[in-house]
């Protein structure tokens, strides 16, 4: 570090909500290379003398911002409920302005994938891996009544790949994990090679330190993984092939419910209906 705060934050907004506090923040981030913004939800039993209280950290898919998840899921009732607070950060970093930044969805803004990129120019702002688990981790602990021996990570789609790799790589930081429609093969579907060629370059294996089924392979953790995935998804079979996380996790031995939900697709309809079974996943095992 350069000396600069990454803790001290900048308030955006706070409102109350389900009696507690949903807030958005704006913090420096060295990983990043500027400015990064999170949301946060704060239960009401943080202002209540609930103490320090469980953290769940939730990652968005492409295209998402902390906005996401934060206005759409329905989630604070929930957290509400059972005492956890939220923590939603952006999926990469904002105005690089490195060539190409912007061309298409799937990569650049809004796609970071929640990796440190190793290839120019990408290394130098890309870093979402760090970011989360580092930098992040320290503003919301030195500013919120937070128990981070007590937490566990979520997500969508690539955030739901973020949400296993990080996990699987850090089971002691991030106990408890569940994903929705997650990529859990990256070095074999299109999103995945367009991402790793570009942020991580050519030497493959590399790349295994962000595939689930390979991390699971050689590293299963032994907490219980819950994954919903919709029937419906129109990225099903293309990008998202949950049957290879689950033959993977079946061959090391980690335990994993996937639950194929007939009729649902990508969207947050899907998240929305399922946000609760997670919530209660995560608090359960971070009572």
């Amino acid at each position: 570090m350069s000396g600069i705060d990454v803790t001290k934050l900048e308030v955006l907004s706070e409102q109350r909500c389900f009696a507690g506090l949903q807030g958005f923040y704006r913090h420096h981030s060295e990983a990043c290379g500027g400015a990064m913004t999170f949301a946060l939800y704060e239960p009401p039993q943080a202002r209540n003398g609930g103490g320090n209280l469980p953290v769940v950290t939730y990652l968005a898919g492409l295209t998402c911002t902390p906005e996401t998840f934060t206005i759409k899921a329905g989630a604070q009732r929930v957290a509400a409920e059972l005492g956890v607070v939220l923590v939603m950060p952006d999926t990469s970093p904002r105005g690089a302005g490195l060539p190409g930044e912007d061309d298409s969805y799937d990569f650049g803004t809004g796609a970071g994938f929640y990796l440190d990129a190793t290839e120019a120019p990408w290394s130098r702002h890309y870093n979402m891996e760090s970011y989360i688990t580092r930098e992040l981790q320290a503003a919301v602990e030195q500013n919120f009544p937070v128990d981070m021996t007590r937490q566990g990570i979520f997500g969508h789609s690539m955030g739901g790949h973020g949400a296993l790799t990080l996990h699987l790589k850090n089971p002691e930081l991030y106990r408890t994990v569940s994903a929705f429609a997650p990529v859990v093969a990256p070095m074999q579907v299109p999103w995945g090679l367009k991402a790793f060629t570009s942020y991580l370059g050519e030497n493959r294996e590399a790349w295994r330190a962000y595939d689930s089924c390979e991390l699971v392979r050689a590293r299963p953790s032994g907490a219980p993984i819950l994954i919903d995935q919709g029937t419906a998804d129109q990225f099903l079979d293309e990008q998202l092939k949950p049957e290879l996380f689950e033959e993977a996790c079946a061959n090391a031995g980690q335990p994993l419910e996937l639950r194929r939900q007939p009729g649902y697709d990508h969207s947050y309809y899907f998240i929305q209906t399922f946000v609760e079974d997670h919530l209660r996943h995560h608090a359960k095992g971070l009572a």
